[in-house]
């Protein structure tokens, strides 16, 4: 693809889940130079995920497998990757991309796909032994914790799949939520529900998880009787809920009030050129199916606005 302004590269797209990979497919196969920056492996949450029931053309597929297959499929389409983070941007002319590790690159276009990052439950001990039984990956960590119980704290998709990956690995699986309801379907619901691995304890909160070297137990609050207790567990995983990875957008015109990037039907930001796609918007619905639309309007419109400059 020829073009009168002379960059690094054509496209580049922070990110490398499945909004950003595919938005790498698209762009690479019309002919783009690309860019991918990632600062962690390839794949973002879906390297993380376990049984994927629910992404169309596999009845039954594990998430490592299926990022793999993104990320084979973007580099067959001439993507580069370039494992950093995105520090800043700005855009004049051109957009001039700075990058984590000292590198400042030049693009036509800029595609932001960073995801989201798991929030923190806020008690003492969960960031002491992080890495010692405290956790926010079971796909990651579950295999170590065999014949061993373990807790799950949240109340949406992430903490009730989670919770029955576990229980191919841990003697017990207890599942602490604030409350009686779940974010949920009910058929995802109900299967948890009849693991007999899994129990729940719910109308509860995690006031302190406890040990020295490594997780020993968690002290729970009821909510509605403000009763105390202690389990003993090897290991806590948290999953109640995620913030956008957008502390480098300085241009606060494009932000929301809960700092995600918003996009229009095109994932077309305010900013000329620049795109985003995938959890990091202001979208009503997170999933890998949902994340992979975004990225494939997102590349393909980045392809369309890049034609139209000639």
């Amino acid at each position: 693809m020829k073009n009168h302004i002379n960059t690094d590269f054509d496209l580049i797209i922070a990110g490398a889940g499945p909004a950003g990979l595919s938005a790498a497919i698209y762009a690479g196969r019309a002919g783009l130079k690309v860019l991918v920056l990632e600062k962690e492996a390839p794949g973002g949450k879906v390297i993380k995920t376990g049984e994927i029931e629910n992404y169309p053309g596999f009845t039954n597929i594990q998430g490592p497998d299926l990022a793999m297959h993104f990320f084979e499929q973007a580099t067959a389409m001439g993507a580069e990757f370039e494992f950093s983070g995105l520090k800043d941007f700005e855009r004049n002319e051109v957009f001039n991309v700075e990058l984590e590790n000292g590198k400042t690159l030049t693009s036509k276009a800029l595609i932001i796909a960073t995801g989201t990052k798991e929030n923190l439950i806020g008690v003492p001990g969960e960031v002491e032994l992080y890495g010692k039984g405290v956790s926010y990956c079971a796909v990651c960590d579950g295999s170590f914790y065999k014949e061993m119980p373990v807790a799950v704290v949240g109340g949406g998709y992430s903490a009730i799949e989670e919770s029955m990956f576990l229980t191919r690995f841990a003697s017990k699986v207890y599942l602490i939520h604030r409350s009686q309801k779940f974010r949920v379907d009910n058929k995802t619901l109900e299967k948890a529900k009849s693991n007999n691995k899994i129990e729940f304890i719910l109308d509860s909160i995690v006031e302190s998880i406890e040990g020295t070297d490594k997780v020993s137990s968690v002290k729970i609050k009821n909510t509605i009787n403000y009763s105390k207790s202690e389990i003993e567990v090897n290991a806590v995983f948290p999953f109640i809920g995620h913030y956008p990875v957008s502390h480098f957008v300085k241009q606060i015109q494009i932000l929301d009030e809960d700092k995600h990037v918003v996009g229009d039907e095109k994932m077309r930001t305010k900013i000329e050129g620049l795109f985003v796609a995938g959890d990091v918007r202001n979208t009503p619905f997170r999933q890998i199916v949902t994340a992979t639309s975004d990225g494939a309007l997102a590349g393909q419109n980045a392809v369309n606005y890049i034609e139209s400059l000639d």
